[in-house]
């Protein structure tokens, strides 16, 4: 068989029709609803043919039925799940780095574990975290949580008598002590670790969410305590400094997820409300939430280098003892080169454009408040990062219409939510590319939803 042109060069093209759709889908993603079309997606679900499809017709048919059939996520009007979109220069970092097909190995890709030391050793640097910290990616914040609280559970128990490699069979008991509004991803990662989540000492949240260091039980060295930078609906951050007082006269672990609240540190404006955050023993953050960066790019990040390489480490024959990999810090052996876009996104912001973009987003949820009141609309919380809680009191079945009826128009998306006993909605500001009309126009689907329900 004749191949019709080298194989690199049939490659090369296909990269540049995907780029060519791309460029098309970003260009007109601002002007359409913000919702995703279902109504063709099963023109996606074809008999596996016995001859292959080329790499153009695949395409076509890509763009043509999955580009609608995506949430309009990238774009400025999308509020939901504290997403974010993705920054041009981490987003063109991810398309070569698709064409550079590098594996996070020294070995096979020296130039991409380059990328993601120095993305590391930024991030800790712009959170003002101790500098003997060290840290690995992970798909997202819950692998993350996964990778520290193993490591804080191998610690904690070493120091029981308990070495590690022992397993659980047999081991002393752990304590975990959590705020009572602890990320559900954190209880699914104490799950996967084996300490399951059935008896945790929960403690109570002030009106905030933020957890009260005056109703923390007596701890032990046996203890884990987990605390959050972010709560997911208010935004608040819980009183580290007090919370490490008592885990450091104990020999408790201190372990704080701040998936997307973290980098409110990078904040000059905020970070004083993150006092003492540099006192625990591990921290959690997305890349790709509030620094928008692409997906799969959660931050692990610890002050136990070693602890953390002993829970992690992997060794094989044919590995060199001295080649330094990401896979002794992280649960992946092998996976894509994430980290560099998380280095392009820090790169293409500098110090002060992270500062003013985790500042704006305070900004842009603190500026929505008053327009949500004069609505009839109540914010039972201060605004303390980029999270907005919203109720109508008294009108909970009216809160639920509002959200069904702002998706269903396409105009902006955010998701029902519960808090403290309260049913409404939440609306998160984290995306790069939401502008002032942006908020207006969500305000504006607000007024219409308020006006075709009455």
């Amino acid at each position: 068989m004749t191949i019709p042109e080298p194989p690199l060069s049939r490659q090369a093209s296909a990269y540049a029709l995907g780029s060519q759709y791309g460029r098309a889908y970003l260009e007109t993603l601002s002007d359409r609803s913000v919702l995703a079309e279902k109504s063709d997606l099963d023109a996606l679900n074809l008999a596996l043919p016995d001859q292959g499809v080329s790499a153009e017709t695949i395409l076509e048919l890509m763009n043509r039925v999955g580009s609608p059939g995506t949430m309009a996520s990238a774009a400025g009007r999308y509020f939901g799940y504290v997403i974010g979109g993705s920054l041009p220069a981490a987003s063109g970092a991810r398309t070569l780095l698709s064409a550079w097909d590098q594996t996070a190995n020294s070995d096979t890709g020296p130039s991409v574990i380059k990328l993601e030391e120095i993305a590391i050793r930024w991030a800790i640097d712009l959170l003002d975290l101790p500098t003997e910290s060290t840290g690995a990616f992970t798909t997202g914040a819950t692998m993350a949580n996964m990778t520290l609280l193993m490591t804080a559970r191998d610690r904690q128990l070493d120091r029981l008598g308990h070495p590690r490699g022992k397993g659980l069979i047999g081991a002393p008991a752990l304590r975990v002590i959590a705020s009572a509004e602890i990320h559900a991803t954190v209880l699914k990662s104490l799950r996967m670790i084996g300490l399951g989540s059935d008896a945790i000492e929960f403690v109570p949240v002030d009106d905030q969410g933020r957890m009260r260091a005056d109703q923390m039980p007596d701890l032990d060295p046996s203890c884990l305590v987990l605390a959050q930078a972010g709560n997911v609906c208010t935004g608040s951050f819980d009183p580290f400094d007090a919370l490490a007082d008592q885990c450091q006269a104990a020999g408790a672990w201190l372990h704080v997820d701040g998936a997307f609240g973290l980098w409110a540190r990078a904040s000059s404006q905020l970070a004083p409300a993150l006092v003492g955050l540099q006192r625990a023993d591990s921290w959690v953050v997305d890349a790709h939430k509030t620094l928008n960066a692409p997906y799969d790019s959660g931050l692990a990040l610890c002050r136990h280098p070693d602890e953390l390489r002993a829970s992690m480490a992997i060794g094989a024959g044919y590995l060199p003892k001295t080649d330094p990999t990401p896979s002794d810090l992280a649960p992946e052996f092998s996976r894509a080169a994430r980290g560099a876009e998380t280095w392009a996104a820090l790169l293409s912001l500098g110090r002060q454009g992270l500062d003013d973009m985790v500042t704006r987003f305070h900004h842009q949820a603190a500026s929505i408040v008053p327009r949500l009141e004069a609505l009839g609309f109540d914010v039972p919380h201060q605004v303390h990062f980029n999270q907005v809680f919203v109720t109508r009191p008294g009108e909970d079945a009216l809160c639920a219409k509002v959200v069904k009826h702002v998706q269903q128009s396409g105009e902006a998306w955010f998701g029902a939510a519960t808090w403290q006993g309260q049913n409404g909605f939440r609306i998160s500001l984290s995306n790069w590319a939401t502008q002032d009309q942006d908020l207006d126009r969500l305000i504006g689907a607000l007024e219409t939803a308020l006006g075709d329900l009455a």
